[in-house]
């Protein structure tokens, strides 16, 4: 019985396959490069942030990329944003839309901190 589920198995993959072309059934490998991000980033290295302070206009969006073997976080002084906690490779994002200065630390690290500054053009 096994062997003849196995073999139905085997065929119904086998004319699938056959019928949808071996191209649909492929995908990209886990190595596969995260899309760049489309507005400012700050990187996660060596327990810094980097840049240490961004200056950006209001709406735009920006990302966090951590590239430490370290996790991290990235969250705000005021509480107005916070990342869950960030493996190597992981990225936050965050749109800013009223003027202002955000402070931000890593909660794992607080002696990591940052700043963006939200200027009207």
């Amino acid at each position: 019985m096994f062997k003849h589920t196995l073999r139905a198995s085997a065929l119904t993959l086998v004319m699938t396959v056959s019928a949808v072309g071996v191209g649909a059934l492929a995908w990209a490998p886990a190595s596969a490069a995260a899309p760049a991000a489309a507005g400012p980033v700050v990187k996660i290295d060596n327990f810094v942030f980097g840049p240490a302070a961004l200056t950006v206009t209001p709406g735009t969006t920006v990302t966090w990329i951590n590239q430490d073997d370290i996790p991290h976080t990235v969250a705000a002084s005021d509480k107005s944003f916070k990342s869950k906690v960030l493996d190597t490779d992981e990225r936050f994002s965050f749109t800013f839309t009223k003027p202002g200065e955000y402070d931000y630390f890593c909660s794992l690290h607080p002696h990591m901190t940052g700043k963006v500054i939200v200027k009207a053009g």
